[in-house]
């Protein structure tokens, strides 16, 4: 059975605009946003974007389950799973996870969710975690599943082993970005980075490993 890896919502084109209107407004430090402030950006009425997303909890789960959207697990197949496909669709997911965030968008939008969460300004702490973070691990936590069925990884929990796996892609460079480092990955660094982590997440659950 072949996965596809699709957005875990369908935006149409219109409402993506709207959705990088946001995100631009937060890149330029619009901490205050308002749906007025959106409206503006993206040219689009306030009835628009109430009937698009709700209210403003809404746009800002929307834009942060759009963000999140533009790191995928790629498309595999569970019959067909071998070590050197299973190594190479995590190397793609890592690697197109640290391009996103790095990316200036990401760091703006964290840094706010951090900052709102520490005084409770909006719940977008929360809705950073629950589509960002979560989320992604719900995207990627079916392919190492599948590794484990073909018996390719063992772990006992898929939660943990993903967590090990994010701290070995993450290390320190979410808190470094958010400090402003100014970390620049290219495009090479990050498939370097992405296949240095998957090599040590292989030593620790590879099936082999297990047996040395």
């Amino acid at each position: 059975m072949k996965v596809l890896d699709q957005q875990e919502e369908e935006f149409s084109a219109r409402q993506g605009e709207v959705l990088d209107a946001v995100l631009s407004l937060l890149v330029e430090g619009r901490e205050a946003l308002t749906m007025s402030a959106v409206a503006r950006r993206a040219s689009c009425s306030k009835e628009t974007l109430y009937k698009w997303f709700g209210d403003r909890d809404g746009l800002l789960t929307a834009t942060v389950r759009w963000q999140a959207s533009k790191v995928r697990a790629g498309n595999w197949d569970r019959q067909k799973l071998d070590a050197s496909s299973l190594e190479e669709s995590l190397r793609a997911f890592w690697a197109n996870w640290l391009g996103v965030i790095a990316s200036r968008t990401s760091i703006a939008l964290n840094r706010v969710a951090v900052s709102h969460a520490a005084t409770a300004k909006s719940n977008l702490g929360a809705i950073v975690l629950a589509n960002g973070r979560f989320a992604i691990g719900e995207r990627l936590k079916p392919l190492i599943e599948a590794g484990r069925e073909a018996g390719l990884l063992e772990f006992d929990d898929a939660e943990e082993a993903f967590r090990t796996y994010f701290g070995l892609v993450g290390r320190d460079l979410q808190i470094r970005l958010l400090l402003g480092d100014g970390v620049e990955l290219t495009e090479a660094e990050r498939t370097r980075e992405a296949a240095r982590a998957t090599k040590q997440f292989f030593a620790l659950h590879g099936a082999q490993a297990s047996q040395t």
